[in-house]
């Protein structure tokens, strides 16, 4: 299913989102969210399409495949870090909710509103691989 052709006002609607966090959030912060997410939620669709935006606009493929094991790397800056794991914090959602440290170190390197922009960006990853999860979405095969 096409998502966009089935359900244009709600592709608008998410796709707004969307355009409000690229255009408040640091492009490569935004890049490693999305990445982070898509692995998490296992989204070929998502994975393909990030991870081939990020090495477009500069990303590392080491930065890139050392988000599986994010934690255990030196690649990130404390920015970086605290707002992955924000976002797997929101991503995998444990019943206890978000961990208060997960939270507060978003906002003590963001401050209140950065700390809702990274949020709105985690959440529409989230969305965005939850439709194409859903609706078996698969990338091109590069050629």
């Amino acid at each position: 299913m096409n998502f966009s052709q089935v359900s244009p006002r709600g592709f608008k609607a998410v796709y707004g989102v969307e355009n409000y966090v690229q255009s408040v959030l640091d492009q490569t912060l935004l890049h490693l969210i999305k990445v982070r997410a898509s692995m998490l939620n296992g989204c070929a669709y998502c994975l393909n399409m990030h991870t081939t935006d990020a090495l477009k606009e500069g990303e590392t493929s080491q930065r890139l495949f050392g988000l599986a094991a994010w934690r255990e790397s030196s690649f990130y800056d404390e920015r970086e870090r605290v707002a992955l794991a924000l976002t797997d914090a929101v991503t995998i959602l444990e019943r206890t909710g978000v961990p208060d440290e997960a939270w507060d170190g978003v906002v003590e390197h963001f401050g209140e509103e950065g700390a809702a922009n990274v949020l709105l960006a985690i959440g529409t990853i989230n969305l965005w691989t939850r439709l194409n999860v859903a609706t078996r979405r698969q990338p091109d095969l590069a050629g």
